[in-house]
């Protein structure tokens, strides 16, 4: 068994949370899963309508990986449902490339500290999005690393820590584990692409009600509406440390209100309605974009893209997978059961999802 360095991500200890708080963070949580989601759809969807003019710059801006290969096609769940796909979403706090010189801290290697896996049942007009949480103790499955090296198998391992030592392919394998689902289909976006899709927009406008202060990330803005570059954008999404009570509530609300703000410029820009902002969009999204190798192209963005039009995000159902507060570490969750394994179930059958299913004990939903 395989020795891992956990992140630290203390938290307060949450025999002390109100159920008031709790409720407000699941509350913000399903928006910003819906903003995260949202953004990947515009991104999705710029990629698809830029045409073929600028297919060879694009098409060479992406990276992916081949999961078949990666996993090996023996160790996957079967398809059940043939009609329905399942999108596995990361974002990468990757310090790799590009992104060595945005938001300093001293993390190293690469996190993926936002994962959803979205169900779009047969006939591709509605969709459900699973929130998995960064903090969940899991048992990561033996994988094979970027350098090919075999990365062994491992009981109670952060669910973000699995990306750093062994990839994306193996947090597809992790999932497809944990839930039983046939992942067809992974989209990764990190900090740069991040930092690239607002400078395309021209900056976001913010309003904020307090002022911040500063803290690990630097940031220093006064109480009023602020236009944010790419950069500061970044710094905005990240802070917790010198706004409000320095939790992780306070930079939950801080990214709802952005992702909000960025679409509304989406938005009132009429982006996709520009070729000129269309292809701006398109080349930074694409640039921080790794998927796997059926959407490894231009084509195959832009046919997926196409086939996923039908879905209205405004009536996205989003859930948090149901974990339970960890009885030897109060900081970390589980997996509830029966009530995951009820939701994978429903999902991994494209049926509806019970009412039971979508209550998790640790935020007494």
């Amino acid at each position: 068994m395989s020795q891992d360095v956990q992140t630290p991500d203390r938290r307060p200890t949450p025999d002390t949370s109100a159920g008031r708080g709790r409720k407000r963070l699941r509350t913000r949580g399903q928006r910003i899963r819906r903003g995260v989601l949202l953004t990947l759809l515009v991104l999705l969807l710029a990629v698809g309508g830029t045409g073929w003019w600028a297919y060879s710059h694009l098409n060479g801006n992406i990276d992916s990986v081949d999961l078949d290969q990666a996993i090996g096609v023996d160790n996957r769940p079967a398809k059940v449902a043939p009609n329905a796909q399942n999108i596995l979403v990361l974002g990468s706090d990757s310090r790799a490339g590009a992104n060595a010189d945005l938001d300093h801290g001293d993390v190293s290697g690469a996190r993926s500290d936002t994962a959803m896996l979205v169900h779009v049942p047969e006939g591709r007009k509605r969709a459900t999005a699973v929130s998995i949480p960064r903090d969940t103790l899991v048992t990561r499955p033996e994988c094979k690393d970027a350098d090919g090296k075999t990365v062994g198998t491992a009981n109670r391992v952060m669910f973000n820590s699995v990306y750093s030592l062994a990839g994306p392919a193996c947090v597809v394998k992790t999932v497809e584990q944990m839930s039983g689902i046939r992942v067809d289909h992974f989209v990764e976006v990190d900090f740069a692409g991040f930092q690239g899709l607002v400078d395309a927009l021209g900056g976001v406008s913010v309003t904020l009600d307090k002022p911040i202060n500063g803290g690990k990330g630097g940031l220093k803005l006064d109480a009023g509406t602020h236009r944010l570059n790419g950069t500061d954008s970044l710094k905005f999404v990240r802070t917790r440390y010198g706004y409000g009570d320095g939790s992780d509530l306070g930079r939950i609300g801080l990214q709802q209100q952005f992702m909000l703000a960025m679409l509304a410029e989406v938005k009132k820009q009429d982006a996709l309605g520009s070729p000129a902002r269309l292809y701006k969009l398109a080349d930074a999204g694409t640039k921080s974009l790794t998927t796997d190798s059926e959407l490894g192209s231009l084509k195959g963005l832009s046919d997926f893209a196409q086939s996923m039009k039908g879905v209205d995000p405004d009536t996205m159902e989003t859930i948090m997978m149901p974990v339970a507060y960890d009885k030897i570490d109060r900081n970390r969750v589980i997996v509830a059961e029966p009530q995951a394994g009820q939701l994978w179930e429903a999902l991994r059958n494209d049926q509806p999802i019970p009412a039971a299913a979508k209550k998790s004990p640790a935020t007494g939903g």
